[in-house]
Formats: C-alpha cells, sequence, structure tokens
C-alpha cells in the first residue's frame, strides 16, 4: 500500500505502509514468520494503544493512506493483464505486465516460450527457470524410456533362453521314453 507523502521541503516521496495486527509479531498463526498469514485486523481491545492511536504503535488503517488512483492495482506501474492463451499474450502491448491465468501445462511451456522469444515479462512466472526445469523432465524422462527399453530387451533375451532350455529338456525326455 503505497501513498504519496508531503515533506517539509515540499519534495514528495514514495513510502510503503504495511498494516498488520497487533500481534501479528508474537504468534506463528498470526503471522510471525508466516507471510500469507499477516493479515489486519481492527483492533478493539479496552486498553488496545493501536485502536487509541497512541504515539510510538503501529498505525491504524484510514482514509488518508489510499494510493493514487493511475497507480492502484498497477505492477511496476504497468497495467496487469490475465492471459489464458497464446492469443492474449500476442495483445500485449509495452505498458501492461502478463500473469498467466488458470491454464494447463502444455499451454504454460508454449506461453513461456513466446515470452521468452517476443522478451515480455510474466509476473508470476521465472520464464527461464520454468523452461529449464522442463527440458531437465524431458531428458531424464527420455532416459528413463531407454532403460526401461533396455531392461525389457534383456528380460525378452533370458525368456527365449530359458524357453530354448526347458524344449531340449523337454525334448530329451521324450527321446527317452
Amino acid at each position: 500500500m503505497e501513498f504519496i507523502l508531503q515533506i517539509k521541503r515540499g519534495r514528495k516521496c514514495n513510502m510503503k505502509i504495511k498494516f498488520l495486527r497487533r500481534v501479528g509479531n508474537r504468534f506463528s498463526k498470526l503471522g510471525k514468520g508466516r507471510k500469507k498469514q499477516q493479515k489486519w485486523r481492527k483492533p478493539t481491545g479496552r486498553d488496545n494503544k493501536m485502536r487509541e492511536k497512541r504515539k510510538g504503535y503501529p498505525v491504524v488503517v484510514k482514509i488518508g493512506y489510499k494510493q493514487n488512483k493511475k497507480l492502484s492495482g498497477a505492477i511496476n506501474e504497468k497495467t496487469p493483464v490475465v492471459i489464458m492463451n497464446i492469443k492474449n499474450l500476442k495483445k500485449i502491448k509495452k505498458n501492461e505486465v502478463a500473469i498467466i491465468g488458470k491454464v494447463g501445462q502444455k499451454n504454460k511451456i508454449e506461453i513461456a516460450k513466446i515470452a521468452k522469444e517476443k522478451k515480455i515479462q510474466i509476473y508470476n512466472l521465472n520464464v527461464k527457470k520454468f523452461l529449464h526445469k522442463q527440458e531437465r523432465a524431458k531428458t531424464s524422462k527420455e532416459k528413463k524410456e531407454e532403460k526401461s527399453a533396455q531392461k525389457n530387451e534383456s528380460s525378452i533375451k533370458k525368456d527365449i533362453q530359458t524357453n530354448n532350455k526347458t524344449k531340449l529338456k523337454n525334448n530329451k525326455d521324450e527321446s527317452k521314453k
């Protein structure tokens, strides 16, 4: 949550204020060391210093901290666009950031490859790392298939040899009778 603060000298500077609940730093279930659990809750206690807005205590949410409308919802001063397929990716402009929606693995790989070629930034995906991981998985899968094919061939040869031996034994037994 960014807001613009006027300083005595007349300069503007961006300040970030993170609004967190009162005892969020004490218990892990309220967010100590767990970012997703850190949420704002209005202080309601009788002697609560945050509720009384005392000096030296964390700030309470107010209307004055609202973000500039032009910057609200923006990521790095660019408007986010949800991508569900390749057509959406091709429509992206310079002042927009891509966010991959709920897409399957095959489409995700195709989108990542096109984004890498066109140098489009995807906010919720590290393209280079993702594609490298896919390549490694593909090569390891091919190696496993080769090993399994070799095992199958060797097992088939062993089966043939054992069958031949049993046939020879059976032929010898029949010839003795």
